[in-house]
């Protein structure tokens, strides 16, 4: 049985109008920006820099967002606003083990992605 996928390029190949060269683009973009998101979540977790937390997570979001993982999307917005707040600071670790967790998965179909798009 197939494991269920963490993305969705249907939102992707609505605005590039399934333009393989594009797409290819997009996702090497996002390649650029996950240590961003992946080292920068864990280290602001484990200097308890909950401000910068939430910002990234709140960058994270819309990056996620576009590849259709919006589930992953929504938890980043509520990290975001908890850490607003500092509320359920003992609930950071989940949403960012989650964040990296799915991120590993999407980061691997991509790249299957792009090796059927060339």
């Amino acid at each position: 049985m197939q494991e269920q996928k963490v993305t969705n390029l249907s939102y992707l190949n609505e605005i590039t109008g399934g333009e393989s060269e594009i797409l290819i683009d997009f996702i090497q973009l996002f390649f650029e920006q996950i240590p961003e998101f992946r080292d920068g979540l864990q280290e602001h977790l484990k200097n308890k820099n909950w401000r910068e937390l939430g910002e990234l997570a709140h960058k994270a979001k819309s990056s996620v967002m576009t590849f259709g993982m919006n589930d992953l999307g929504h938890n980043l917005k509520e990290l975001q606003l908890k850490t607003q707040n500092e509320e359920d600071i003992e609930t950071y670790t989940d949403y960012v083990d989650e964040f990296v967790d799915l991120i590993n998965k999407a980061e691997k179909e991509l790249k299957e992605e792009i090796n059927n798009l060339k």
